[in-house]
């Protein structure tokens, strides 16, 4: 693959290379011990992950992939009959070089009640388990998504460095810009569950029946009647047995958040040679640096491979036009205009990476062409995997 960038000074546009993601140095390196794959959707993210993963492991890596992604593409890809939140093995990974692969899909609800029961009584996991408020938080709360995969990511490597199990975690992160939620999580449960409501709900439990003051007595019967005794009661009860907890909640996200801060870390930005997409990856390469995470790199899938022979756009038109005055039947003349149509979009392909790179020069890049077929099994992804590494046609920019 062969890439060069266009940089705008302010007086003119020169031409200057930028530099290109080895993704083969990132996965090889001991100290990179995870890779979190985010992007809009449908750019191949899910298929990114789980290429790398696969390389990774076919070169002597000892590697889990998680997906956030509800989607059931990884495990497809991998000749897994479904996944769920216990890492299974991957089969038919080439052993030669003492890798190994599992894969695994983010269960929300499990994980929240695995945590409920690792950090809680038998009796108070029990209470809180059975709560109808617990059971509406776990499953569809806004948030609670993102929040579990911090969790899972934690649990994962707390598990593999204790256990030896892993020495690379690859996450593929949901579609679109939902995909850095997870950074905001532990503050928004943290906001959620200290807000004014819920504290309100706790004043009771908290304190002694002095506190319920006539004002509060107002509120609570105003609640009751846009919520209703029972559901009020059920929130009342959930707050108060999961407020122990909570502490621990917020700390573990912290650790997480720090580690996906530290070095042994590494964003991929994953884009399609679109407008939209590379605006998209523009928004998350911003938003890692504001929050101080280690950005990998770029990864433009699905390119438009260069037509052979060097022929550009404009010369095939015209070459076109004259072979069409003399012959309008020449199936010639539509060969060149098709020539000519996949050189215009390999070329705007090209402004728009290079775009792109004017912006963030700094960004380092890898091109992946696009496939004649999906991506469905295990040989499909070591063809990725080996583009990703730079092992394919070259990619005119």
């Amino acid at each position: 693959m062969t890439r060069s960038r266009s940089r705008v000074g302010p007086l003119a546009v020169t031409e200057s290379p930028a530099p290109d993601l080895d993704t083969d140095a990132l996965i090889d390196d001991p100290t990179t011990g995870i890779i979190v794959c985010c992007g809009s959707g449908g750019v191949g993210k899910t298929t990114t992950a789980a290429a790398l993963a696969l390389r990774a492991a076919e070169r002597g890596r000892r590697v889990v992939v998680l997906t956030i992604d509800p989607a059931r593409r990884l495990a497809q890809s991998m000749g897994i009959e479904s996944l769920d939140n216990t890492p299974r093995p991957v089969l038919g990974v080439d052993p030669a070089h003492g890798g190994s692969l599992d894969a695994m899909m983010l269960d929300m609800k499990r994980t929240f009640d695995e945590v409920v029961q690792s950090q809680a009584s038998e009796e108070k996991a029990r209470q809180i388990l059975a709560n109808p408020f617990y059971v509406a938080l776990s499953s569809s709360f806004a948030g609670t998504q993102e929040y579990m995969a911090m969790e899972k990511l934690g649990q994962i490597h707390r598990d593999a460095r204790r256990d030896g199990t892993y020495d690379l975690i690859v996450v593929d992160t949901p579609p679109s810009r939902s995909a850095l939620d997870f950074l905001d999580a532990p503050e928004r449960l943290s906001s959620f569950l200290d807000g004014k409501f819920i504290r309100l709900l706790l004043a009771p439990a908290r304190g002694p029946a002095r506190l319920m003051t006539a004002g509060l007595g107002l509120i609570t019967n105003a609640l009751t009647k846009i919520l209703g005794a029972q559901v009020l009661r059920d929130m009342q009860t959930f707050v108060a047995a999961f407020d122990t907890l909570f502490g621990g909640f917020r700390q573990r996200a912290q650790k997480t958040f720090a580690l996906l801060q530290a070095d042994g870390t590494s964003f991929l930005v994953v884009a399609a040679p679109e407008p939209d997409a590379l605006r998209e990856a523009q928004y998350f390469v911003e938003r890692l640096s504001e929050d101080r995470m280690p950005l990998g790199g770029l990864i433009v899938n699905r390119a438009s491979p260069s037509p052979q022979g060097g022929l550009g756009a404009d010369e095939a038109m015209a070459a076109a036009a004259r072979l069409r005055t003399s012959d309008p039947e020449s199936v010639t003349a539509g060969l060149l205009r098709l020539h000519a149509d996949r050189a215009r979009m390999v070329e705007r392909e090209s402004r728009l990476r290079d775009r792109f790179a004017a912006a963030h020069p700094e960004v380092a890049t890898a091109v992946v062409p696009a496939l004649a077929g999906d991506v469905h099994d295990l040989d499909g992804l070591r063809t990725i995997g080996a583009l990703l590494s730079g092992q394919g046609p070259a990619i005119r920019s």
